[in-house]
């Protein structure tokens, strides 16, 4: 309970058991499985499997005989192995989607997929922006994808202000952004997370005097539109 939303326990094991997972795809912050019937592939009318990790989910691919973590919230067996969804905090969850008009659905209104946006098309989604920059690049609806450890990560690496003006930007400044973005996502998927190595601003965050891992001056931290916020003055100048 708190995890499976918007579906009973007894209807989500009903619509499970005994289907198949088909490929898995990401949309922002979103892992989708479509589910078929064995010996079938997945047709528009077959429900979706939907993961959303919050800041603390996780899936597990272990034996059956493995014993189980106490935040081990949704468990799928295959035979003698389990797909375990793990989550501390309960923040999101697990979904199914009926078929493809209820992925649509969950998915309406959001941005394009950040790790797949074009730097053509970022410039289009910040154009006409008033904003601040951190701000908007955490909104769903205008890229989706973006935590706040990735944004602070991706603004470090571009030497951009959180604070910046979106309507600011020039075009140069927008191609760096857009260089870092698909950097930072691309070894973050790597990884399987944000590293937190000391060359990574993630990785001095939340040590209070740790220095910026690029020119060892003291990192800024401050509260950017109710988030919490970690920057160099001088690597990233208002």
């Amino acid at each position: 309970p708190g995890v499976v939303r918007d579906i009973d326990g007894d209807r989500f094991r009903e619509e499970l058991d005994g289907r198949m997972l088909a490929e898995p795809f990401r949309h922002g912050k979103w892992l989708l499985a479509p589910l078929h019937e064995p010996e079938q592939r997945h047709r528009p009318q077959d429900p979706t499997l939907i993961f959303h990790f919050g800041m603390t989910g996780a899936l597990d691919w272990s034996s059956r005989d493995d014993p189980r973590d106490p935040y081990d919230r949704v468990v799928l067996g295959f035979g003698d192995r389990e797909l375990r969804f793990r989550d501390v905090r309960k923040l999101q969850g697990v979904r199914l989607a009926s078929d493809a008009d209820g992925v649509r659905d969950l998915l309406d209104g959001l941005g394009p997929d950040a790790a797949a946006v074009s730097v053509g098309e970022l410039r289009d989604r910040l154009r006409g922006r008033r904003g601040r920059l951190k701000s908007t690049l955490m909104n769903q609806d205008i890229i989706a994808g973006l935590g706040n450890l990735l944004v602070d990560e991706i603004l470090w690496r571009a030497r951009l202000h959180p604070r910046r003006k979106v309507s600011d930007l020039d075009d140069g400044e927008v191609e760096r952004l857009h260089r870092a973005m698909q950097d930072v996502l691309r070894r973050s998927m790597r990884a399987g997370h944000v590293p937190t190595t000391s060359r990574w601003l993630t990785g001095r965050r939340d040590t209070d005097d740790a220095p910026c891992p690029r020119c060892g001056r003291p990192l800024q931290r401050d509260r950017v539109d109710g988030r919490r916020t970690v920057w160099c003055q001088h690597c990233q100048p208002a």
